[in-house]
C-alpha cells in the first residue's frame, strides 16, 4: 500500500516508496501462530505490527478477524501503539471508534489498570492496549502482542497465559530488544530455534534496518535530502549515543551470562563406551611417495575402521560431520547412526592430526563408501577445508553432502538445536575426556554459541564440538534419493576393447541369463 508522503524537492518527480520497509513487510507476511522478533531499538516494528492488527480487528470473523490485545510494559507504550492503530484505521478507511479510555480490574494483583480501546463496528472486534500484564488475559481469545517483552517483570507467566490462546486458533506476537541471554525472551528464541517450540523468529539489527532504508525513511519524514555521508554520520551518532550498550540495543546481541554453554555433567550423561580412533603423522609423512602414503593409510583403515564399519546396522540411516584441520588443528569425523528411537549415536569418532590433504580425503572416502545407508554429510568448508568439502560433494553428490561456510549465522541457528539434543537425551557420544573438553569450549560470543578463536588448549580447538554440530545438522536432513540406472553393454561403452571376450557375458545378461558363465 502506498500513501502520500512528504518528499524532498529533489525527489518530487519520483514515485513514493512503499510505506513499509522490507523487514516490516517480512514481519507482517509471516503468519505463524507464534512469531518472535529480536530487534534493534527504533526500527518501527511496532508501527508495522499496528498496521497488521488494524486489518485483523477490522476483518469479519469468517475472514480471520479477531480481537487484538496489546501489552506494553508501561502506559506510554500503550498510548503510542493505540495512536498508531488509529492512524492506520484512517489510512485504510476503516470505520473505527475514537480511542476509549477504560479501566481493567486485575483481581489477582488488586490493581486497576488503565486501558485504551478502539472498536470496529463493522466487524464487532476491538483493539485493546494495556499498560501492564493482567492475569485477565487468561480466557481471552484473539491476537496477543507483547511489546518489549524482555523488560516485563513476569514474562514467563505472561507467556504461559498468552500461549494458551494458540489452542483455539489465537496468535501471539512477541517483539523486543534483548535484556540478557538468561532472560525468558532469549530462552523463548532458543526454544523455537532448537525445535522445542513451534514458531518463527525474525531478527533485524540497526545496520540491517538502515541498509533496507531506515535512514532514507527518516529523511523522507523530515523533508531532508538523503546522502551516503549523512547516513554514515547519523549511524555513527546513534551508536555513540548508546555507547557500550549498543551491542545489545542495536546489534541484537544479548549480554552474556557466565558459564559454559554445555555443562560437564550434561555432556558426560550422554556418553557411552565407544572407540575414539586417533592417527597422527609427522612432518616427513607428506613427503613420502604417493603410493607409499596411500598404502600406509589403506592399511590403517583396513585394520582400524573396517571392523567398526562391519558392525554398523544395515537398516539405519547414517550421517556424518567433519571439522577440518591440517597442522595446528585436528580433523575430526563424527558419524551418527539415527536410531529407530531417533536418538543420534556416534559408534566411533576419528581424529586425524597433521594429515596431508589427500590422505584425509582417503580416510573420509573409505568411510563414506562403506556406510551401509549413507544419508547425508556436512563438512567445514571454511578456509583450507573448502577443498575436501568440494571433492566430497563432487564424489557423493551435492544433494547428499553439504559444504558449510561456518559463520555466526550458521551457529546461531544450529547450536541451540544441538544443545536441545543434549538436554533431551537425543544424542550419544563416546566417553572420552578430550571430547568433553571440546564441547565445553563452546561459549557465547556476541550472543551466539560457538567455539571462540582463543579457546585453543593442548593442541585442540573445540574441533570435535564443531564436527558434532555439523553431524547433527546433517542427520536432520532428508535422506538423499536413491536412483538406479543400468550400465550399458560393454560394446556400447566408450572404453570397449574389441575381442576381449566379454561380449558373450553381455549377451547372456541381456538374454536374462543367470550369470553362470
Amino acid at each position: 500500500m502506498n500513501v502520500p508522503a512528504r518528499v524532498p524537492a529533489t525527489h518530487e518527480a519520483a514515485a513514493p516508496p512503499p510505506v513499509l520497509l522490507d523487514y516490516q513487510q517480512a514481519w507482517i507476511a509471516d503468519d505463524s501462530q507464534l512469531k518472535v522478533s529480536e530487534k534493534s531499538r527504533r526500527t518501527g516494528l511496532t508501527w508495522a505490527e499496528a498496521a497488521d492488527d488494524v486489518l485483523i480487528a477490522a476483518a469479519a470473523k469468517r475472514a480471520g478477524g479477531m480481537n487484538v490485545y496489546y501489552i506494553g510494559y508501561n502506559q506510554d507504550m500503550a498510548i503510542e501503539y493505540v495512536e498508531a492503530c488509529a492512524m492506520w484505521a484512517r489510512a485504510f478507511n476503516h470505520a473505527a471508534s475514537a480511542v476509549e479510555e477504560g479501566i481493567w480490574d486485575d483481581a489477582s494483583d488488586d490493581k486497576h489498570i488503565k486501558t485504551f480501546t478502539i472498536r470496529f463496528p463493522d466487524s464487532g472486534h476491538r483493539i485493546v492496549a494495556l499498560s501492564s500484564r493482567p492475569a485477565n488475559l487468561r480466557g481471552k481469545q484473539g491476537v496477543v502482542v507483547i511489546d518489549e517483552a524482555a523488560f516485563h517483570d513476569r514474562l514467563g507467566e505472561l507467556l504461559k497465559a498468552a500461549l494458551a490462546l494458540l489452542i483455539w486458533g489465537g496468535k501471539v506476537r512477541v517483539i523486543s530488544t534483548h535484556n540478557g541471554d538468561k532472560n525468558p525472551f532469549n530462552q523463548l528464541i532458543d526454544d523455537i530455534r532448537s525445535g522445542r517450540r513451534r514458531g518463527s523468529v525474525q531478527r533485524i539489527t540497526f545496520r540491517e534496518a538502515v541498509a533496507q532504508g531506515l535512514y532514507r525513511r527518516v529523511c523522507l519524514r523530515l523533508g531532508e535530502t538523503w546522502s551516503a555521508e549523512a547516513e554514515a554520520e547519523w549511524v555513527a551518532g546513534v551508536y555513540a549515543f548508546y555507547g557500550e550498550a549498543a551491542r545489545e540495543e542495536l546489534d541484537v546481541v544479548p549480554s552474556e551470562g557466565e558459564g559454559n554453554y554445555l555443562p560437564r555433567a550434561l555432556i558426560e550423561s550422554r556418553m557411552v563406551p565407544a572407540p575414539v580412533l586417533r592417527l597422527r603423522k609427522d612432518d616427513e609423512f607428506k613427503h613420502w611417495h604417493k603410493a607409499a602414503r596411500e598404502a600406509e593409510i589403506r592399511d590403517w583403515c583396513e585394520e582400524q575402521l573396517k571392523p567398526l564399519l562391519l558392525a554398523l546396522p544395515d537398516d539405519l540411516w547414517i550421517a556424518f560431520g567433519q571439522d577440518f584441520g591440517r597442522t595446528a588443528d585436528l580433523s575430526v569425523i563424527i558419524p551418527l547412526v539415527i536410531g529407530q528411537d531417533l536418538v543420534r549415536r556416534a559408534p566411533f569418532v576419528v581424529e586425524l592430526a597433521n594429515m596431508p590433504f589427500e590422505q584425509q580425503r582417503q580416510v573420509l572416502f573409505y568411510l563414506c563408501d562403506r556406510f551401509p545407508r549413507f544419508q547425508a554429510g556436512a563438512l567445514d568448508a571454511t578456509g583450507n577445508g573448502a577443498y575436501l568439502a568440494e571433492v566430497t560433494a563432487q564424489a557423493y553428490g551435492a544433494h547428499r553432502v553439504e559444504e558449510i561456510k561456518l559463520s555466526q549465522g550458521w551457529y546461531r541457528e544450529n547450536m541451540p538445536v544441538l544443545k536441545a539434543a543434549f538436554e533431551d537425551g537425543d544424542i550419544e557420544l563416546p566417553r572420552d575426556s578430550h571430547l568433553v573438553d571440546d564441547l565445553r569450549a563452546i561459549r557465547k560470543v556476541d550472543g551466539v554459541a560457538m567455539v571462540p578463536r582463543n579457546s585453543r588448549q593442548e593442541g585442540r580447538h573445540g574441533d570435535a564440538a564443531i564436527a558434532l554440530a555439523l553431524a547433527y545438522y546433517a542427520s536432520r536432513r532428508d535422506p538423499a534419493p536413491i536412483e538406479f540406472q543400468a550400465a550399458p553393454a560393454r560394446r556400447d561403452r566408450w572404453d570397449e576393447v574389441a575381442g576381449d571376450g566379454f561380449d558373450m557375458l553381455d549377451d547372456i545378461n541381456a538374454a536374462g541369463g543367470d550369470g553362470a558363465w
